[in-house]
């Protein structure tokens, strides 16, 4: 893998992708308003990274995130994306996003949702749980004493792997959630959403990043509940 795609580089997809610039990613952007829009972005980035549309950043990734409201994630290209790994870093808000009756009922999980809209791709749930700000502070290299884990959640184990080898690259470890209806585990409101990475401030935005290792994660996970 070598090249990552951007649907959506907003706070969490910018981030992620200086992440991967900075662990020797080539990267290519795109968001709803058109490439000319990132230009300030890709010259931060430097000439690892260029911008195009959505559809383009997706058939030039080898691994492709998705940060987009998920409202919109009806626009996110399906045939560009056969057969790739896709991080979907996305959260339902219904105050943002309206009322989905089957995420309100809980039959399923927004990342299902992504799944079913990307039928022949593989989705892994990671980067929802986090404020970009503390996702940019705590990244470590591989083995450091103080590194932080993300949970991941899929269907597919092949891809499960190729994103925790991303993950490990760009600064983190990773601790497996499970399958894709396992992903409200670290959805909002629960015990591994933002605060154990704020040492448990609320005020989540103006805390210095906390280390979370994967003890710390697991613990949360498996005090979600519903």
């Amino acid at each position: 893998m070598t090249t990552v795609g951007f649907i959506g580089s907003g706070n969490i997809g910018g981030t992620v992708a200086r992440l991967a610039v900075a662990a020797g990613y080539d990267v290519v952007l795109s968001n709803s308003r058109g490439p000319e829009t990132l230009r300030e972005l890709v010259d931060e980035l430097g000439p690892r990274a260029r911008a195009a549309t959505s559809a383009g950043a997706a058939a030039a990734g080898d691994l492709v995130v998705v940060s987009i409201p998920l409202r919109a994630y009806r626009d996110v290209p399906v045939e560009p994306l056969s057969g790739k790994p896709v991080i979907d870093t996305n959260n339902y808000y219904s105050q943002r996003d309206g009322n989905f009756p089957e995420l309100d009922d809980e039959s399923t999980t927004s990342s299902e949702l992504l799944q079913r809209h990307l039928p022949s791709s593989k989705v892994v749930k990671l980067f929802n749980n986090i404020y970009f700000e503390h996702l940019r502070e705590l990244a470590r290299p591989s083995g450091a004493a103080d590194r932080s884990a993300l949970a991941i959640a899929g269907d597919d184990a092949g891809a499960k792997d190729e994103v925790t080898a991303f993950l490990d690259r760009i600064g983190y470890d990773a601790v497996d959630a499970g399958t894709l209806a396992e992903g409200w585990r670290f959805q909002p409101g629960t015990p591994a959403y933002g605060l154990i990475y704020s040492g448990g401030d609320e005020k989540v935005w103006e805390t210095p990043g906390v280390q979370a290792d994967a003890a710390v994660l697991r613990e949360a996970l498996a005090a979600a509940s519903r």
